[in-house]
């Protein structure tokens, strides 16, 4: 009796444990199939979005907020798409050969953990892109009367190695400053935008990308890019300036109060309509700015790793190599710990991208992680401190 009883059981245990995995497998799959029909919508949004020109300040807010949840929702899509994986980077917390019942517990309550945070990520951020989604009416019928940008044919999207990654509503704001007009008669002081931002974050890029659009380089007669340093030594050159000038100007240091009234008084007799850009990691300098600063950050980790895939893997489908896609996860702890992150990713991805191979990859991580552990054992400091401080790194 008591065996019959005790089989009846298990069996009982087993339909039911079938029927939660069962339930719970289809759940994610709908989840999965919400989440990227959502993710189309809204990157739909942002793409037509980059190709006008907004000038609403509240508009430009709802954008990035807009691309920000975009970029989350597809780093949740591909957590829930590869989660299920074995681990394909071979680091595993647990060694393979420890048979211990307490490892073999605490890896599966790893894995449960995971699992939970990974379903509570996706519900998370499937809730994030709806609401999103549900404001954006207004947006949609507000871009409509925007004007479209002219853009040549593919010279963005064949091109992958030539164009401006997210930062939608800076560049939105950049391209507001150049093309606004002044309408008031007797204001014939060219407007200021400082542009402040850390080493290597985009400050350049921003601008040269915002040069390249055709209305910018037909307002402006000239665009003159001038180092800071030098700043003083243009009024002495006798150096005369016709029609609207655009002037980028880059500081390494501070200046003065003194010298930058004397600049501006030569850039003044610029012809009106002209606009001055300054480009710097000092905040200070932001109060010479007639207008609001950019102030660029650096790019959230769920933009960082959505560009690296995206480079990494080219014009290749990321589906079609699941392994690599969990390895790429991987390599965000190498680039964290590296000075100027975004060249960092140019350069990695380009070396990973002439070999889409499970080994060669993990060969490449493999000896990140190891220099990372070098550092650590021999310093007691994250190799990126160590190359911000200036200190030498082994």
């Amino acid at each position: 009796m008591s065996a019959v009883a005790g089989e009846l059981v298990s069996r009982f245990i087993s339909l039911l444990l079938n029927k939660y995995h069962s339930s719970r497998a289809h759940s994610e799959e709908k989840v999965m199939e919400r989440l990227q029909h959502l993710l189309m919508r809204v990157c739909t949004i942002v793409e037509e979005a980059d190709t006008r020109y907004i000038t609403n300040s509240g508009m430009m807010m709802q954008l990035k907020t807009l691309s920000e949840t975009m970029y989350r929702g597809h780093h949740v899509l591909d957590n829930l798409r590869y989660h299920a994986l074995p681990d394909s980077a071979g680091f595993d917390k647990v060694s393979i050969n420890d048979s211990s019942g307490s490892s073999l517990y605490l890896a599966k309550r790893s894995r449960t953990t995971n699992d939970k945070a990974t379903r509570l990520e996706s519900h998370g951020a499937l809730e994030s892109l709806e609401i999103a989604i549900a404001n954006m009416s207004e947006f949609i019928v507000l871009l409509g009367g925007c004007e479209r940008m002219s853009r040549r044919p593919y010279d963005v999207y064949l091109y992958t190695d030539n164009f401006m990654f997210g930062r939608h509503a800076e560049k939105q704001k950049l391209l507001s400053f150049l093309l606004q007009h002044i309408d008031s008669p007797g204001d014939d002081a060219p407007a200021v935008l400082p542009i402040i931002g850390g080493a290597a974050i985009g400050k350049k890029t921003l601008v040269a990308h915002a040069c390249g659009d055709e209305r910018v380089r037909s307002r402006f007669s000239s665009i003159l890019h001038l180092n800071g340093d030098n700043l003083l030594r243009i009024p002495d050159d006798g150096m005369t300036m016709e029609g609207m000038i655009l002037v980028v100007i880059e500081f390494a240091s501070d200046i003065g109060q003194d010298d930058w009234n004397m600049f501006y008084l030569f850039a003044i007799r610029m012809g009106r309509g002209s606009k001055i850009i300054i480009l710097s990691r000092l905040q200070t300098l932001a109060r010479f700015g007639s207008v609001k600063p950019i102030f660029l950050s650096g790019l959230s980790s769920h933009e960082l790793k959505y560009l690296f895939k995206t480079l990494a893997f080219g014009s290749v489908d990321p589906i079609e190599h699941p392994q690599l896609v969990k390895l790429a996860d991987e390599f965000d702890k190498l680039l964290h710990n590296v000075p100027d992150t975004l060249i960092a990713i140019n350069i990695l991805a380009d070396v990973l991208r002439m070999n889409l191979s499970v080994q060669y990859w993990r060969c490449i991580l493999d000896k990140g992680l190891r220099y990372i552990k070098r550092n650590l054992s021999t310093f007691g400091v994250q190799p990126s401190t160590l190359l911000e401080d200036d200190h030498p790194v082994n």
